[in-house]
């Protein structure tokens, strides 16, 4: 085993040894417990022993902090990086990469023969594993792990989740003996902490020694408009005072709007949290960094960064927020406000966090925070080596109580739940490798698949109280007749009731007017009388339990029913993920991109596309809509179909009049594809938003980044944001298959002019 200047901890030295043994891990523990050393115990034995390693991660930002840090420990000329627009010594023995490059790697399609790109690689690190459960990209994961070859050991390391025995049983399954190293470990222990307005100028311990709600917390009051001042009362300055006073700083202050960020960075500019010599510090290093980022010049939040504050979330410039990271990494910056993206693994060390809300504002109202993004934000607290202990602090709301807040830090994980959602390319990639029952071979291997029981809980739950009741309501007959015999006395019954009442309306019919009863009557009330006798020959005419034994029977007979339609839902549900892969499959079948289960010309182009929705932008680079558009225009089309339906209104900005016409013919393919996606119930979505058209039309024609951000009031984050995924797209039309020549130029000259600060920088 690699020796390391310092003596691991068990978790880390089981994982290691594991790794030693030629197993895969999977490695769950808490947020800062130290997981990075096992993966550098991996690259260390790939040094030894002459082979490669991939590291993967889930944002592209963390992999380039992954290579710089690598490229200091191991020398440039071992590491290389791999993103979507970045490629550095791609063949080194350490490759750092965004988990959906190693997915495409894996269906070979851009980066070559999948032998060539795994060449010499014994080990892979999916960092952040638990991303599995992010909603739009979580299905890279579990496609990484099903294709990902038997001899590359998979070192998976993740936060705290409910069911990773469940996670590693599966990868068990599906790759390769692989072992579970599983800890809540936290060699900086957390310590709990409560805001309660009503006692501002002091931080309330949330829990009692023995783990109950501090009873000392009061509920916050609802806070109503009074007279003209309708703003709500806020204690941010207090809430820092307090984290001040009592030696807790530096802390990250999570709050779930960009907007109250700004604002709250504002509000605590004034308290003087840095030293005079700090604050030389940080004007040396901002001016050193705007030397290299000129386009920072003038940004009206440096004031705020002097005097130890900054705000950090998606609607900042990336080069802005690069600017924060490092002030915050050396101990300059005492305070940043994000909101909760930054809880996703960016290196930035706190010994506090404060958490504004346990509650959140969502479409469809408010909503409690589940354990995972509650575990994921205030494990961010207490730094290794430089702290004791780390502080969470948790701000009293009207939407929450304290109880329901206590509940929260007490209760355990959530389990990861599978995305896994074939698309058109994952079709078109399997059916090139696969025949059709291969392909469902490794469908069914999804990790959704295998975990269907839990996915299917509420349903078997349900079932289990019919099988309860059926059971319960199961007659058992004091004169053993059959439920059969006692049906056929029920019909019976019901035929002499209902013959019985006939007949006495026919006798007072004929009696009214003085008619003698026909044969026929006489022979009716006859047989009347017969079944009467038949009747009384069934035990169940003098059973006193007759009632309840028919009455049973009629619910049993609903219950069964019900039971049917639940049985019919499981094995839909089971299959859900079979019979998405057919659904895709027979629209890419209608539209000619599949003839007998393998891709046409036009489907080996598509197989390569990395988008939303990869037959939409397939249908449009084959229509010929792109062709004869300048760099400008071709970007503007691109950008809206990348941008995605925003929140916010945004002003209607004009753009030119070959991207208004190039658009009105595309959504003629969006209605086309729409119906059959909906005949097929697909629901993969489909872009016309040109929102940023016009802006991109001007930045590719040189127009200042000034220009740009003034014309629509929005982050600046979001419309860099923009730009980088028409880039995305554009890429593609250059290394894909079937594009025409004079398109990819078009294509190479908008995404050279695009790419200029702010938006080239990462």
């Amino acid at each position: 085993m690699y020796e390391f200047p310092f003596e691991l901890d068990d978790f880390q030295k089981e994982a290691c040894q594991t790794i030693d043994n030629g197993e895969s891990v999977v490695v769950c523990a808490p947020t800062g417990a130290g997981k990075t050393v096992i993966a550098q115990h991996a690259i260390h034995r790939a040094l030894e022993q002459d082979c490669r390693i991939f590291y993967t991660t889930p944002l592209k930002a963390l992999s380039n902090q992954k290579f710089y840090d690598f490229c200091e420990k191991y020398g440039q000329d071992k590491v290389g990086l791999l993103t979507g627009d970045t490629s550095i010594n791609r063949n080194a023995q350490i490759v750092i990469m965004t988990t959906e490059v190693f997915r495409n790697m894996l269906y070979g399609t851009n980066f070559g023969a999948v032998a060539d790109n795994l060449k010499d690689v014994k080990y892979i690190v999916l960092d952040e594993v638990h991303y599995m459960n992010d909603e739009q990209r979580g299905t890279v994961w579990e496609e990484s792990i099903i294709y990902c070859p038997t001899n590359i050991q998979i070192i998976a390391l993740s936060a705290t989740v409910a069911n990773c025995d469940e996670l590693t049983n599966w990868i068990n399954t599906v790759h390769s003996k692989t072992k579970l190293v599983n800890t809540d470990f936290r060699p900086v222990p957390l310590r709990f902490y409560y805001f309660d307005s009503s006692q501002p100028f002091k931080l309330l311990p949330l829990l009692t020694p023995n783990g109950k709600l501090n009873n000392k917390i009061r509920p916050e009051k609802p806070q109503w408009a009074k007279g003209k001042d309708k703003r709500k009362k806020s204690y941010v300055k207090q809430v820092v005072k307090n984290l001040a006073d009592n030696d807790m700083l530096p802390a990250i202050y999570f709050t779930f709007s960009r907007k109250k960020c700004d604002e709250q960075m504002e509000k605590c500019s004034g308290i003087g949290l840095n030293t005079r010599e700090e604050q030389e510090k940080i004007k040396a290093f901002i001016d050193e960094f705007i030397a290299d980022n000129p386009h920072l010049y003038g940004n009206k939040h440096i004031e705020y960064l002097i005097q130890g504050v900054a705000s950090h979330h998606a609607g900042l410039l990336p080069a802005w927020k690069n600017l924060v990271e490092k002030l915050f990494q050396q101990g300059l910056i005492k305070v940043v406000f994000a909101t909760e993206t930054l809880a996703a693994g960016i290196n930035m060390p706190a010994r506090s966090t404060v958490i504004s809300s346990t509650s959140k504002r969502t479409d469809s109202g408010h909503r409690m925070l589940t354990a995972n993004e509650f575990l994921q934000m205030s494990g961010r607290a207490g730094r290794r080596g430089m702290d004791e202990v780390g502080y969470v602090t948790i701000i009293g709301t009207s939407f929450q109580t304290p109880e329901e807040v206590a509940e929260l830090v007490l209760s355990g994980s959530n389990p990861l739940e599978s995305r896994f959602s074939p698309s058109y390319s994952m079709v078109l990639n399997l059916l090139q490798r696969f025949s059709l029952d291969e392909a469902k071979e490794l469908i069914l291997k999804s990790f959704g698949y295998y975990s269907s029981d839990f996915r299917l809980k509420p349903i078997l739950t349900q079932l289990e109280q019919f099988d309860a009741e059926i059971e319960e309501r199961s007659f058992a007959c004091p004169y053993q007749l059959s439920d059969e015999k006692m049906l056929e006395y029920d019909r019976l019954r019901f035929l002499y009731v209902q013959n019985r009442q006939t007949y006495k309306k026919i006798l007072k019919q004929e009696k009214s007017k003085h008619r003698p009863l026909s044969a026929e009557i006489i022979e009716f009330g006859n047989r009347n009388k017969q079944d009467l006798h038949k009747l009384q020959g069934f035990a169940c005419d003098n059973c006193k339990h007759y009632k309840r034994h028919a009455k049973n029977l009629e619910v049993i007979k609903r219950l069964l029913s019900k039971k049917k339609k639940l049985e019919k839902e499981i094995e839909k549900q089971k299959d859900i993920y079979w019979n998405k892969f057919l659904a895709h499959r027979a629209v890419l079948k209608d539209y000619g991109y599949l003839e007998n289960d393998y891709p046409t010309e036009r489907g080996k182009t598509t197989s390569q596309i990395r988008s939303e929705n990869e037959l939409y932008l397939a249908e449009i680079i084959f229509s010929g809509i792109l062709e004869n558009l300048t760099p400008a225009q071709l970007a503007g089309v691109i950008c809206a179909l990348t941008t995605e339906d925003l929140r916010i209104e945004i002003p209607y900005i004009p753009f030119s009049e070959p991207v208004r016409k190039a658009l009105n013919q595309i959504r003629n393919i969006k209605r086309k594809l729409e119906k059959i996606q909906n005949y097929h119930d697909i629901e993969t979505p489909l872009y016309i938003n040109p929102y940023f058209s016009s802006l991109i039309e001007l930045w590719v024609e040189g127009a200042e980044w000034e220009t740009i951000s003034e014309q629509i009031e929005i982050g600046e984050g979001d419309i860099v944001r923009a730009f980088k995924r028409v880039v995305d797209v554009l890429r593609q039309l250059t290394v894909i298959d079937n594009v025409p020549e004079a398109l990819v130029f078009t294509a190479r000259e908008a995404i050279e002019k695009i790419l200029r600060a702010p938006v080239d920088v990462d």
